[in-house]
């Protein structure tokens, strides 16, 4: 089951619409509403609860946290450390980053299962997109997908970019994200030197998602503030 979110709007689920859209029952739906998982509805006319695009996101991201096998008690301290100002958009992010913490994960697919893996029609050019993001490799017929990438890559096919600007800032990406890799694990190794390698792997595990968790919330961050100066620039040089 795949939750997909569409625009933000108001709240117009009922409980047991949204219960049907995330695949869950109304009882879980309660559940985690007691937990704190998920906001409270709205309350419309006859004290009926309405609920919206947010509730069916943080639905999404509580199912990859459990598909990555974290207890109940782990969801609620990593959904009580989230920023409480976070947009269906940015929390589709995390849910794409918790995703990736799964291993590393190459199938070989027919098309008809790779469309129905990408949740959509591929046409042979958004095949040959995946496959420059080496997310995709037609080999003899089929199809050879990282379905780690899969969603991330048919999200990129509608962004208008180029895919030269696109695979540029892949680069980017990787060469920043395996320098700061590096130096964490020189921090790391330092601290655990002394162990036994089954207390670096019981490190190693748990600091994977809170280092993931970090580095997204500061790269976000960082990235309001560079867009918020860039557009500063614009509207100024425009008014000049």
């Amino acid at each position: 089951m795949t939750i997909e979110p569409t625009d933000v709007g108001e709240p117009t689920l009922t409980i047991d619409e949204l219960a049907a859209r995330a695949g869950v029952t109304v009882r879980t739906v309660r559940f985690y509403g007691t937990k704190g998982l998920l906001p409270p509805p709205e309350i419309g006319p006859r004290r009926v609860g309405h609920y919206g695009q947010e509730h069916l996101a943080r639905l999404a991201l509580i199912e990859e946290l459990q598909q990555q096998g974290m207890t109940l008690a782990a969801i609620e301290r990593y959904v009580q450390q989230l920023p409480t100002d976070l947009s269906v958009r940015d929390l589709a992010i995390h849910r794409a980053v918790v995703a990736s913490w799964a291993p590393d994960t190459v199938e070989t697919v027919t098309r008809q299962e790779l469309e129905r893996r990408a949740g959509r029609a591929l046409g042979d050019d958004d095949i040959e997109r995946l496959g420059a993001m080496n997310v995709v490799r037609h080999e003899d017929g089929s199809y050879r997908v990282d379905l780690g990438l899969l969603r991330l890559g048919v999200r990129l096919l509608d962004v208008p970019l180029s895919q030269d600007a696109i695979l540029s800032a892949r680069k980017v990406l990787i060469e920043h994200s395996r320098a700061a890799a590096h130096e964490l694990s020189q921090l790391f190794r330092g601290e655990v030197s002394e162990r036994a390698a089954q207390d670096v792997k019981s490190l190693s595990a748990h600091m994977q998602p809170i280092v993931m968790q970090a580095l997204l919330t500061t790269f976000q961050r960082s990235l309001k503030e560079e867009l918020h100066e860039w557009l500063t620039d614009s509207e100024e040089g425009g008014s000049a």
